[in-house]
């Protein structure tokens, strides 16, 4: 331990972390150096360097673009920390000057992000506008994958399952609604019995993400008749209202838009948690501190949006 917290100490150069992090995630140098202000140039030096200080090669160059090498790949965590614990020296300097500043990672479910963060985000740049937001949207999936790598400082999204180490905060319980197409003989129920969905034409986003979709077929052992499927929510909901097939989801997802889709209730009622998830709610940033806080504030009615 010793041996490898000296050399973090002596050798490793947080922005060098990050260049590499980047390119990773990319894929490529140039877009990498986009996001840094670095031209290609300048990426490629300071990979390089940092290859030269750890005596092997991070990456793997082709006409495609650049990939983690086998001992990269192993290296990532330990550049992620790097570039975390930088991060974490400067959000408590600037704390300690009475100053909110740094960098504020937030991972989102689409539909949150659409109903919720334009106002949150609004709110909290007019209190905070040193804090620098970085949104990423995602899948429960792509979410529960950067909780784990401690790649967002907070995700708002529903509560994750599965093999994920997270603090929760809960924030609202979102009702799971039957969408219908507008002439579809269901609009003239109610609500749905779940057992109907059994067999029925259906259309579902992102299937086998860890959806509340998938989550809610597999409890309720459901099996629609799957028609169409597609990568995002609204071209679901687009379909169904042009009657190809019925689906589900959260009732937040569709609060801005506007259609002709009829929605239901099932019955009997579903719903989901909807919330905050931290990595470690011991060891959030200042920034982070303050953003949570300003949530829950918003969405319990407690601030004005």
């Amino acid at each position: 331990m010793y041996v490898m917290t000296k050399w973090v100490n002596e050798y490793m150069d947080s922005v060098k972390c990050q260049a590499l992090l980047l390119a990773i995630q990319y894929g490529s140098l140039t877009a990498a150096g986009k996001e840094l202000g670095y031209t290609q140039s300048g990426m490629t030096r300071m990979i390089r360097s940092l290859e030269k200080e750890i005596g092997f090669p991070l990456l793997v160059r082709n006409k495609q673009g650049v990939r983690p090498s086998a001992n990269g790949l192993q290296m990532v965590p330990v550049f992620q920390e790097v570039v975390r614990a930088s991060q974490k020296a400067a959000d408590l300097g600037a704390a300690i000057q009475g100053v909110l500043a740094g960098v504020l990672n937030i991972g989102s479910y689409y539909s949150v992000a659409a109903a919720w963060l334009p106002a949150i985000l609004r709110h909290f740049q007019t209190q905070y506008p040193k804090v620098e937001i970085h949104l990423l949207e995602g899948t429960n999936q792509e979410l529960a994958q950067w909780i784990n790598e401690k790649a967002v400082d907070c995700c708002l999204a529903a509560k994750p399952g599965g093999d994920v180490a997270y603090d929760w905060i809960p924030l609202k319980d979102d009702e799971l609604v039957v969408w219908l197409p507008p002439d579809h003989p269901w609009t003239a129920e109610k609500e749905i019995p779940v057992e109907w969905l059994n067999g029925a034409p259906f259309v579902i986003p992102l299937p086998d993400h860890d959806t509340d979709i998938d989550r809610f077929l597999a409890a309720k052992q459901v099996q629609p008749d799957i028609r169409f499927t597609t990568t995002d929510p609204y071209t679901a909901y687009c379909m169904v209202e042009e009657g190809l097939g019925i689906s589900i989801n959260n009732r937040l997802t569709t609060e801005k838009w506007t259609g002709r889709v009829e929605l239901r209730p099932l019955a009997p009622a579903q719903s989901i948690s909807l919330g905050l998830a931290v990595p470690d709610i011991q060891e959030m940033s200042p920034a982070a501190s303050k953003f949570v806080a300003q949530v829950w504030q918003i969405v319990n009615g407690k601030t004005e949006k």
